[in-house]
């Protein structure tokens, strides 16, 4: 074999670089090779987390005959989804239009154009009921290649016009990008607050009341989703308490419910349950059951990096109480999980732990996690039945014989919490000598972007320093290696070197999130300079012709394959769409800069929210929660004076969760530190906090700090205490 996965940066790929299958990556040269030698295309798609992923290499592409097979009739290629999901979202739609599922590992079958004829996800080795066997699927399909090509490459022809098809409805949902009309001003066009109001109406109808979360299993984590209800509820509380009663809108619609209970109980549900690792804090994938008490264990940095926003989010909404001290433990230990198990040496964070813990040889799911009554009674003694009654672990495990994950499914009392936290440290050093899964090593531009956003806006909830400085070396990281002497985005780096794949759209709009987060958090104007020229760069780079899409050039075999078109698909899966986080950073941007061009283009990308919205709201999650910033204002700030009544006014600020807010702090201190930063001599022209339009012509009084706070560049009379802030802000609203 040739092994040309063993210099791949993809860690997914390199464990395949010794299989007996001669893997190519994607690429122009693999399709040749097929058109050479007139074979199709064996496309299989996954990553390096993946369990199922694991049972198919073990089963079938380790398995000589099998790879024997693969090698004569086909030429293979694998591939990282995660490092290319621009070739993972076409063959996903055509699996999904085949079959009406999708999943991973994804097997995809094309012409050696790139027109895929047939798909599915995992096969096994062995027919089994209702499916065919790995072996016996490649047959039919070299059968069906080699004695009805006419038909195969009809229904390539098919598939293309489905794609098509699917494509021409996203380019006809987000409608034309007009050009700037100064007429239109500032409204957020068609989108109201009723469509908010709705869409929050339908997610109350999908709750699982009983155990928190929506819809039916598999559970993921409505991370963006959250997101949006605690902004609504946060702008309906304020709205409450503008009024005379406190109580109730002009609608009728309670203040803060439903959507406050709404993201509340599913918060508390996951924290309290086996999705939330309840020694080490971080949260698995999803779970199989109602209950969330079985993970699939896999960890990933997307959902951890949304979940400790969310969390975060939640800590400020909430009133100093249980509530609050509930929700900062759990970000905490989020937060100090990502750094210590996902954290790199270079400044970025990696990609994932896997779902499988390779124990004996043997890939294990989950086997790093879980506890049998005679581990426990080895780890803590006399105390291991009080463990096993307060997380839920019995005789008889819930993923192994013996063996369950720690589940307590309800929130410890006080004593209980002090007697878990003294026993926490034995149970992990236990945990600790077992083998520990592998971790994903890729760092991907636009989680890290969330990830910098998140631990900046943690550490100011926090009061934790180290946060910040782990926030400022991915920033760091990324800026020096992601990005090449020309301001291109690179996606994906692997120990230190840049990949070959450009950034996509929810590249660089996720990494221009983080940065505007950390400004904001830092007062650092590089990182504000840093953030504009990324939003500006994404303008350039994925809007053309008023139509927005999510990669900069389709590779000839995906316009093969679903059209030449190349709209954005707005709606979001696991992680927030391009589309929505562009229209949260270009929303950001027109705050710090006054640039009306820039708020109308936010605005018109969620103008798709008038039809989704109250219908499917949970594929828009982050989409809604924009939205809110938008119909909020959202609300400028900018703080100028000494830096601790200045931090003073900036904490009051934030506490009042306003959707969005745009904060921009001018102190000597912090003016001092971004001029140290870049480099610049104290009184350089340019080097100072003037920088931000916001900023300017804002005076510093002698002594304490002022807050000044704006609509559309459009200021109140500055103010000095935080009472007083705090009215202002209610009023604004």
């Amino acid at each position: 074999m040739a092994g040309r996965l063993r210099s791949e940066a993809s860690a997914y790929l390199r464990q395949h670089a010794g299989n007996p299958v001669d893997w190519w990556p994607f690429g122009d040269q693999a399709f040749e090779q097929a058109r050479l030698r007139d074979v199709p295309v064996f496309v299989s798609v996954g990553y390096a987390a993946c369990h199922w992923c694991h049972v198919m290499a073990h089963e079938s592409f380790e398995d000589q005959a099998t790879a024997d097979y693969l090698n004569e009739h086909f030429v293979s290629i694998k591939v990282d989804r995660e490092e290319r999901p621009d070739v993972d979202s076409v063959y996903m739609a055509a699996t999904q239009a085949m079959t009406g599922q999708g999943g991973w590992p994804m097997s995809v079958f094309t012409l050696p154009d790139g027109r895929a004829f047939y798909a599915g996800t995992y096969y096994p080795p062995r027919p089994a009921p209702g499916m065919p066997s790995f072996r016996q699927l490649l047959e039919a399909v070299t059968d069906a290649w080699d004695q009805r090509r006419p038909s195969v490459e009809a229904s390539a022809a098919a598939l293309v016009e489905v794609l098509e098809g699917a494509a021409d409805n996203n380019r006809r949902l987000m409608g034309n990008l007009l050009p700037f009309d100064p007429g239109t001003g500032p409204a957020l066009l068609g989108i109201s607050r009723s469509v908010l109001d709705d869409a929050v109406r339908v997610l109350a109808g999908e709750e699982d009341r009983d155990y928190g979360g929506f819809g039916d299993v598999p559970k993921f984590p409505p991370s963006s989703t959250i997101q949006f209800l605690l902004r609504h509820a946060a702008v309906l509380r304020a709205e409450a308490e503008g009024t005379a009663s406190g109580e109730d809108r002009e609608d009728g619609e309670p203040a803060a419910e439903p959507a406050r209970g709404l993201a509340e109980r599913t918060l508390e549900a996951m924290a309290t349950s086996a999705l939330y690792d309840q020694l080490e804090g971080g949260f698995a994938r999803y779970a199989v059951d109602r209950q969330w008490s079985v993970p699939h264990f896999e960890k990933m940095l997307y959902d951890n990096v949304q979940l400790l926003r969310a969390y975060a989010q939640w800590a400020t909404q909430a009133a100093p109480g249980s509530d609050r001290d509930f929700a900062c433990a759990v970000a905490a230990g989020t937060a100090d999980w990502m750094i210590q198990r996902l954290g790199l040496p270079c400044g970025g964070f990696a990609s994932s732990l896997d779902a499988d813990t390779v124990i004996e040889g043997v890939h294990q799911e989950g086997g790093t996690y879980l506890w049998s009554l005679d581990q426990l009674r080895e780890a803590v003694g006399e105390e291991a039945e009080w463990v096993a009654d307060a997380m839920g672990i019995g005789e008889s495990g819930t993923v192994t014989a013996t063996g369950s994950p720690l589940h307590p499914g309800r929130r410890l009392d006080a004593e209980d919490q002090r007697l878990w936290d003294r026993l926490k440290p034995a149970l992990l050093a236990v945990r600790n000598r077992r083998p520990q899964p592998a971790r994903d090593e890729k760092v991907v531009a636009g989680w890290n972007g969330l990830a910098i956003a998140a631990l900046a806006e943690t550490a100011g909830l926090l009061g934790r320093e180290d946060l910040l400085e782990a926030a400022v070396r991915a920033a760091e990281y990324l800026q020096r290696v992601h990005l090449d002497d020309g301001g291109t985005l690179v996606r994906v780096s692997h120990d230190g070197s840049a990949g070959v794949v450009q950034g996509l759209l929810e590249d660089y709009a996720g990494f221009a999130e983080g940065l505007f987060a950390l400004y904001a958090a830092t007062g650092d104007d590089r990182w504000y300079l840093l953030a504009e020229q990324l939003v500006l760069d994404a303008e350039r780079t994925f809007l053309n012709d008023g139509v927005l899409g999510d990669t900069a050039i389709k590779p000839s075999q995906l316009a093969a394959a679903s059209g030449p078109a190349n709209p954005a698909d707005p709606f979001e899966t696991a992680t927030p769409s391009g589309t929505n986080l562009l229209a949260g950073a270009l929303l950001t941007y027109a705050g710090y800069s006054g640039s009306s061009r820039h708020r109308q283009l936010a605005v018109q990308l969620l103008q798709y929210l008038e039809r989704v919205a109250p219908k499917v709201p949970r594929v828009a999650g982050w989409g809604l929660a924009v939205a809110e910033a938008a119909l909020a204002g959202p609300v400028e700030l900018a703080v100028v004076g000494e830096p601790g009544p200045a931090d003073e006014l900036v904490r009051a600020a934030k506490a009042t969760g306003s959707p969005g807010m745009v904060v921009a702090v001018r102190t000597a201190a912090r003016t001092s530190q971004a001029q140290d930063a870049a480099g610049a001599e104290p009184g350089t022209p340019g080097s100072g906090a003037e920088r931000v339009p916001l900023l300017e012509d804002k005076p510093a009084p002698e002594s304490g700090a002022l807050a000044y706070v704006c609509r559309g560049m459009v200021c109140r009379r500055p103010v000095s205490t935080a009472d007083e802030l705090v009215a202002a802000l209610s009023s604004e609203r």
